[in-house]
C-alpha cells in the first residue's frame, strides 16, 4: 500500500474509532457533522473518497482537529531517552514533543543532588509532583519538604532551588519557557 493509501486508511480508522469510543451510531455522527449516515458509512469502509469539506465537520463533531485527524501515523522514535547531567545531579526525560501547547514543557526528572546554595529567579510559575522520594524545595527563606504523592506550585519570581534528602527522588514537572531554560539548562535536554 502506498503512503497515501496508508494515511487514507489510518484516517478512516481514526474516524470510526473516535465515533465508537463515544458510543455514537452513524446517525449520531451524521447529525453532528451535517453529513448523511450513508456518506459516513462509505467513508469509514473505504467505499467513498474522503473530501476535505467532509473532514472538517467530521473532525469538529468528534472533538478533534483536522491536523490530528490526518497526521501521519509514523512515529520515527517513540522511545524517550534520558539525558544525564552528572554535574547538576539531574537526569531528564523530556516528555513534551514538538507541537505541544506553546510555551509549556513537561519533563520527568530524577534528582540526586542536595539543594544548591544559590537560589534563582525567573519569570513564570513552576509546578511539580513528586513520584518517589522527598524533594527539598527552598523558596526564599522557607524550606519545604515535598514527599511522594504531593505537589508544589509557586511563582518563580521568588528565589528558589530544589534538591533531595534521604536519597534520589523522581518528579514530574510542568515548566513554562523560562522554567525550561532555567531548570533543564541550555542544551541539556535532547
Amino acid at each position: 500500500m502506498t503512503q497515501d493509501g496508508e494515511l487514507d486508511s489510518l484516517v478512516r480508522q481514526r474516524i470510526r474509532s473516535l465515533r465508537v469510543a463515544r458510543n455514537w451510531s452513524l446517525d449520531e455522527l451524521a447529525a453532528r457533522s451535517y453529513l448523511s449516515p450513508s456518506t459516513l458509512s462509505r467513508i469509514e469502509t473505504g467505499h467513498r473518497r474522503i473530501a476535505l469539506d467532509q473532514l472538517a465537520p467530521i473532525a469538529r463533531a468528534l472533538g478533534t482537529t483536522l491536523d490530528q485527524l490526518v497526521e501521519s501515523g509514523r512515529d520515527e522514535d517513540v522511545v524517550i531517552r534520558p539525558h544525564r547531567d552528572e554535574t547538576r545531579g539531574i537526569t531528564t526525560w523530556l516528555l513534551s514533543r514538538e507541537g505541544a501547547p506553546a510555551g509549556m514543557t513537561v519533563a520527568k526528572l530524577r534528582v540526586t543532588r542536595a539543594v544548591p546554595a544559590d537560589l534563582r529567579v525567573h519569570p513564570g510559575r513552576d509546578w511539580f509532583t513528586v513520584l518517589s522520594g522527598t524533594v527539598v524545595l527552598r523558596l526564599a527563606e522557607r524550606t519545604i519538604l515535598v514527599r511522594a504523592g504531593e505537589a508544589a506550585e509557586f511563582s518563580t519570581m521568588v528565589p528558589h532551588a530544589f534538591g533531595v534528602t534521604g536519597g534520589p527522588a523522581e518528579i514530574l514537572c510542568i515548566l513554562d519557557h523560562d522554567g525550561e531554560r532555567t531548570h533543564l539548562g541550555p542544551g541539556s535536554a535532547p
